[in-house]
């Protein structure tokens, strides 16, 4: 993880699953986390890449940062709200 990265609370792993139950495990994930914490998303695609990003903000949290790797994964940082 580089310097510029924040430090997660909670890591979820949804690069396996589609929408739309990308967003229903990241919001169970967000719901058993307390209001400023971190939450990293590790997913798969154009469509969560889009939607779960859209989705939280609509939600109140925010995005503090994603970075797409060589791989095809994304990595998704959420701030709760």
């Amino acid at each position: 993880m580089s310097d510029l990265e924040p430090t997660p609370d909670q890591r979820i792993d949804i690069s396996a699953e589609t929408c739309p139950m990308t967003f229903v495990l990241v919001r169970l994930a967000l719901d058993q986390m307390q209001p400023g914490q971190i939450l990293e998303i590790r997913l798969r695609g154009d469509e969560p890449r889009r939607n779960v990003p859209l989705t939280a903000q609509e939600q109140g949290h925010e995005v503090i940062a994603c970075a797409d790797h060589v791989n095809g994964d994304s990595v998704l940082f959420l701030r709760r709200g």
